[in-house]
């Protein structure tokens, strides 16, 4: 049985940020470029961020690190909080919204929602499900997809065919309870970076992410995109 697809969504801060907010995410937080990754502008990004969002290209570089990690974790174990939430992703092209997901599900202290929120809805459902079971949840989730094709229609360029194969993809990074985790819905699990905090995920995802640009030097397909509370 062919997996569901939908359009890709675009890495584009206004377009994830209407996204969350059509979605019943109170206005108070939204999407933004970090525009590089030395400290004099990460320091221009709107405090507080509470998820940090990557953009990369899927190259054999990265899938043959992929499986090589996979290995590594399995073989030597890790530690992880089970109050992280995370979902497998099995609708082609939806990482951008599973990434969204991924980032608003595990801040959901911090953020607001409007009493009628579809997301808000979404994640009380699916809170003691597993990672499988939300997957195959949020394919049947009329209010997110609706939501979702929209979007991916409203970017600057001219969204692709449903059927055209888009090489790149969407990861989040979140701090739960002190500890920064990398949310991919393409692996078996969340990937345990090390400590962190409220202050310091922003700077902490980025190292993170200055390992995937170093396994693939020739490539420049890298956005990196804050959810961080609007500051005017």
């Amino acid at each position: 049985m062919d997996r569901p697809r939908w359009l890709p969504l675009e890495s584009n801060p206004d377009v994830m940020t209407k996204f969350l907010h059509c979605l019943g995410l109170v206005p108070t937080w939204q999407c933004g470029d970090v525009y590089g990754l030395d400290p004099e502008l990460l320091s221009i990004v709107p405090k507080p961020v509470c998820a940090v969002l990557l953009l990369f290209p899927m190259t054999e570089k990265y899938e043959a690190f992929k499986v090589e990690e996979e290995e590594r974790i399995k073989a030597a174990g890790q530690s992880v909080s089970p109050d992280v939430y995370f979902m497998k992703q099995t609708i082609g092209n939806a990482c951008g919204t599973i990434g969204l997901i991924h980032a608003v599900a595990n801040n959901q202290a911090q953020l607001e929602f409007a009493p009628d929120s579809a997301l808000k809805k979404f994640l009380g459902q699916t809170s003691k499900m597993t990672p499988e079971e939300r997957a195959t949840f949020l394919e049947k989730d009329e209010s997110i997809r609706v939501t979702h094709e929209s979007s991916a229609q409203e970017g600057q360029t001219e969204a692709p065919s449903i059927d055209e194969k888009v090489n790149l993809h969407f990861i989040a990074f979140v701090n739960v309870g002190g500890h920064l985790y990398e949310l991919d819905g393409r692996k078996p699990f969340p990937i345990a970076h090390g400590k962190t905090t409220e202050d310091t995920v922003l700077e902490d995802a980025v190292q993170v992410c200055k390992t995937f640009m170093a396994r693939d030097p020739e490539e420049v397909r890298f956005t990196i995109i804050a959810l961080s509370k609007d500051s005017y």
